[in-house]
């Protein structure tokens, strides 16, 4: 019996891919219709072929079915141009599974650049998201912008010009991000509250902070937790932080490498800082009112090692930082913690190992009171009690995709 079943599904794969058929789109007169109409069309095992040309769109595309590929000819030959988008929704929306989009650019979207949501093995992959108008606040917030999905892929992703965050992870789980380039971005690469996240060979440069990885209050997925930074280039983050008022990445300060707020079990390392005026690394509580009873605003278990690290920190753009920076011969030491570390109604301790020394210790008693702050200069930080995360595993199909 276990053998027919087994015989039996291997014989529905087989004719599942036997039917597998391409849905060939061109640019030209009525391309949106002809676009969405194939995402419509499309079955599981399909690809949406996406010819060579520029297709000017009017309105947000959507998917909903399982296991398409929506493919072009590379990201500079297959252009999807929403500069005459009416609504003020994303370019590209996709709610189903097994999804993979590769080899286009998506540019000037009203809104998201191409999001998933809910997704499981969704994976972005050889694309260009681009502003072409440059830094704006009234870009669109984000880029690439998988949200509440599971197994998530990343790879050879460019994205220019996000007033939020180029390339931004947020609430989902099992995530990579590699190979991949964000600049002229408010933030350059984002992971906020999800868990086991690797991100890697990546370029971050000229955003206003090159990667943060944030959890925050009141959102349906919390506890981020588990992610490894490494072996990426974050370099020259000096455009001026261009968000609309009021978005959390707008406290963000100028020429911040890597920042670290309210997140678990980070590890940060293999990485070039170079050229970032405010600081190589910051490790920071979040500091706003909020009324969350499982929120932990501190960042704890934490690691900075083994980062080659430039010049940073000479023009620190936050409240207070020339002071500090005077203080500590006219630069900001290239990693930089706020000290706290513990909250009211926490068992939690906040645990660092930070090894790139010297290290700035703000020593505050609590988030955000910058009066208590008796910054100190030291070589090391904490101590050893922090257990990298596991390496992230897609799914064989993904890890096939990303090769």
């Amino acid at each position: 019996m276990i053998r027919f079943a087994a015989a039996l599904l291997a014989a529905t794969a087989v004719a599942g891919a036997a039917s597998a058929k391409t849905l060939a789109v061109a640019p030209g007169p009525d391309a949106q219709e002809r676009l969405q109409t194939a995402l419509l069309d499309a079955r599981p095992g399909d690809t949406v072929q996406l010819a060579a040309g520029r297709y000017e769109l009017t309105d947000g595309l959507s998917l909903d079915v399982a296991e398409v590929t929506v493919k072009g000819a590379g990201p500079d030959a297959t252009v999807l141009s929403f500069k005459g988008q009416k609504s003020a929704g994303e370019g590209l929306l996709v709610t189903s599974n097994k999804v993979t989009v590769r080899d286009l650019a998506v540019e000037d979207s009203r809104g998201d650049g191409i999001k998933s949501k809910g997704a499981d093995q969704i994976s972005f992959i050889n694309l260009r998201v681009e502003w072409t108008g440059g830094p704006k606040a009234t870009n669109g917030a984000y880029g690439v912008y998988p949200v509440a999905s599971t197994n998530v892929l990343i790879d050879k992703v460019t994205v220019k010009g996000a007033s939020d965050a180029g390339i931004y992870v947020g609430q989902s789980k099992n995530i990579i991000v590699k190979n991949s380039r964000a600049e002229f971005n408010v933030a350059g690469i984002e992971i906020e509250n999800s868990m086991n996240a690797d991100v890697f060979g990546n370029t971050s440069t000229h955003n206003a902070g090159g990667i943060l990885v944030f959890d925050l209050p009141n959102l349906p997925q919390m506890g981020g937790h588990s992610t490894r930074v490494f072996d990426n280039q974050v370099v020259d983050n000096d455009t001026p932080n261009f968000a609309p008022k009021g978005n959390i990445v707008a406290n963000v300060p100028t020429g911040t490498g890597i920042m670290v707020m309210a997140n678990r079990d980070v590890h940060v390392f293999g990485n070039t800082l170079d050229g970032n005026q405010t600081a190589a690394v910051m490790l920071v509580s979040y500091v706003q009112a909020f009324d969350d009873k499982t929120y932990n605003p501190l960042p704890r278990d934490i690691v900075v090692r083994d980062n080659k690290i430039g010049r940073n920190g000479w023009d620190p753009k936050f409240d207070g930082g020339a002071l500090v920076a005077t203080l500590f011969g006219g630069s900001l030491p290239p990693v930089m913690w706020d000290g706290v570390t513990s909250y009211p109604g926490s068992p939690e301790v906040a645990h660092v190992r930070l090894t790139d020394g010297p290290i700035l210790n703000l020593h505050l008693t609590a988030p955000g009171a910058l009066m208590t702050a008796k910054p100190t200069k030291t070589a090391t930080e904490g101590d050893a009690k922090v257990v990298e995360p596991k390496p992230v595993v897609l799914p064989r199909r993904q890890a096939d995709l990303g090769a």
